[in-house]
């Protein structure tokens, strides 16, 4: 089955809260009012698109509508698109590693997928011809690094580990040393999946960095936020929280297939302007791909 298709089925239950819905409003106003427009606010913010984020695409369209001179409600619809299409290709949505190596350190809570997104990501970028080194810097959890190691296997990439307990930024700095004496061209890092409101534990992400940052000073690095959609609007809270602790470069939706509130990948971008990288809608190995606005805006506005 071809991506697009995955991404349509992925879509269905946001595409059943949002586009269908706005279909059946549509086609029972006679003509554009102020209750067409609060009704469409009200599909919005009850699909997770965000108060405010919803707020500045009901003005858009308001102000499209009056200097477009659009009379049929039916025409909405395509404003609509239209309008989430460009909150969503904001920003590159392209990995940035040029460099030799590169990095890619992966964040989030636990639970939101991480450690099944960092095997999906490894999986792909050995698909390009990279050479791939994964790091379990996960080390609060024996499961993690046992999972990661499984991960590792699958796409066939080399993973540096050490035992449960140890220090994650050893970790990291082992890493780093066997990719510049290996050549490999990509060091994915797991970070523990740690709560964005425990400080101590968002200061050993900032150590991370800082082991990078020394031991790699002009390497290229992304650093990719998981999030999962069914979460809706707490994804938006933990996605400020770890910027303003990291420095976000994009965004991993995981989970769009189990969630009629897929409306959360516009308010993330469009409140934080952080670009989305990934979007999974499955959980096989290829299930994850790299994010494209104008299929996602296709895929949900059949």
């Amino acid at each position: 089955m071809a991506f697009f298709d995955k991404l349509k089925n992925g879509l269905r239950k946001t595409r059943e809260s949002i586009t269908q819905r706005v279909d059946k409003l549509l086609a029972s106003m006679g003509k554009i009012d102020e209750e067409l427009f609060e009704e469409l606010e009200e599909i919005l913010i009850t699909s997770d698109v965000g108060v405010d984020t919803t707020l500045k695409v009901i003005e858009s369209l308001k102000q499209r509508v009056k200097n477009e001179k659009v009379a049929d409600p039916r025409q909405v619809k395509n404003l609509l698109k239209e309008e989430i299409t460009k909150i969503l290709s904001s920003g590159d949505a392209e990995l940035n590693l040029n460099t030799k190596p590169s990095v890619i350190v992966v964040v989030g809570v636990n639970g939101v997928g991480k450690t099944t997104s960092i095997g999906k990501i490894c999986n792909m970028l050995k698909m390009q011809g990279k050479k791939v080194l994964m790091a379990a810097g996960d080390t609060f959890r024996a499961a993690a690094i046992d999972q990661l190691e499984i991960w590792a296997k699958r796409a066939d990439v080399d993973i540096i580990k050490h035992s449960e307990g140890s220090d994650p930024s050893a970790v990291i700095f082992d890493a780093i040393q066997a990719a510049k004496a290996r050549g490999f061209d990509v060091v994915v890092c797991d970070t523990a999946g740690r709560l964005h409101t425990n400080k101590n534990l968002m200061e050993e992400l900032k150590k991370v960095f800082r082991i990078i940052n020394r031991e790699l000073p002009d390497a290229d690095i992304e650093t990719l936020l998981v999030l999962d959609a069914t979460t809706g609007q707490n994804a938006v809270s933990q996605a400020r929280n770890f910027t303003e602790a990291t420095g976000v470069t994009g965004l991993v939706l995981t989970k769009l297939d189990g969630t009629a509130k897929g409306g959360i990948i516009v308010s993330v971008k469009s409140e934080l302007d952080i670009p989305v990288k990934f979007i999974g809608v499955g959980e096989k190995i290829d299930d994850l791909q790299p994010f494209n606005a104008q299929d996602f805006a296709d895929a949900l506005f059949i």
